[in-house]
């Protein structure tokens, strides 16, 4: 199931979502690392995060799927964000210092080819952080979230498919230990949830933070295929027909 971009932002306007935010902001910090102006591209629906981390970058697109749909970014100012596939982006090859997706590789119809295209942009060296549902957490089970759609990680198995298309797995953390609840206790205690989980439970969060650096020394293969994307104007003229008069 897919969650729209209008259910999205609603979400992150909520105060579990404000929640939501910030526990992800903290583990983002815990392991990314400024690089000065850099070009940066956030893939899915990175808004809540983008703006905390654009100071340092030359330049930092917003880039939304189009099975979500898509919202203007920044709120002022020229527009910075475009519809696109996961699976085509409208890059050139490695141009891109670091991709930032959040709600994206647990959409995409094939994680791999969605995967192996970050690497086609990516600068070497580029750095890819993916924030994806742990499918160990609760979060994944409940589909009252955009953690609850779509299909969830394990630790493993991200890290496995990493290394399929010619990512080094670095450094990992987890984000949303306290409980999807909208209960007025749960919200508020949803700070010590997140310190309290990174030191006993660290398997057991509701989303997997993780980055990865692009591999140099093996190339990936490339195969020839057709698009799956199939375009029909919308006043695409008809033929007419009419009866053949023996």
């Amino acid at each position: 199931m897919n969650a729209d971009i209008v259910e999205m932002r609603a979400f992150y306007h909520s105060a579990l979502g404000e929640r939501s935010n910030n526990a992800i902001a903290m583990a983002l910090t815990r392991i990314w690392e400024p690089v000065a102006k850099e070009r940066l591209v956030g893939i899915g629906y990175t808004r809540p995060w983008l703006e905390r981390f654009e100071n340092d970058s030359q330049i930092t697109l917003a880039f939304m799927l189009a099975a979500h749909g898509a919202a203007k970014w920044p709120r002022t100012g020229p527009s910075r964000s475009a519809l696109v596939f996961d699976e085509e982006l409208p890059l050139a090859d490695s141009s891109i210092d670091r991709i930032l997706a959040v709600h994206a590789l647990e959409y995409a119809e094939s994680p791999r080819e969605t995967l192996m295209e970050f690497w086609r942009v990516l600068a070497p060296n580029g750095k890819l952080i993916l924030v994806v549902p742990n499918r160990r957490g609760v979060w994944a089970r409940i589909d009252t979230t955009p953690f609850g759609n779509g299909r969830p990680f394990s630790s493993g198995q991200l890290r496995n498919l990493l290394r399929e298309t010619n990512f080094t797995p670095a450094r990992e953390t987890e984000a949303l230990f306290f409980p999807p609840s909208r209960r007025f206790l749960a919200l508020k205690l949803s700070n010590q949830f997140e310190a309290v989980g990174l030191r006993i439970g660290r398997l057991f969060g509701g989303a997997i933070v993780i980055e990865a650096q692009k591999q140099l020394y093996q190339g990936l293969p490339v195969a020839e295929r057709q698009s799956r994307r199939v375009f029909v104007p919308a006043l695409s003229p008809q033929g007419a027909t009419r009866n053949q008069v023996d």
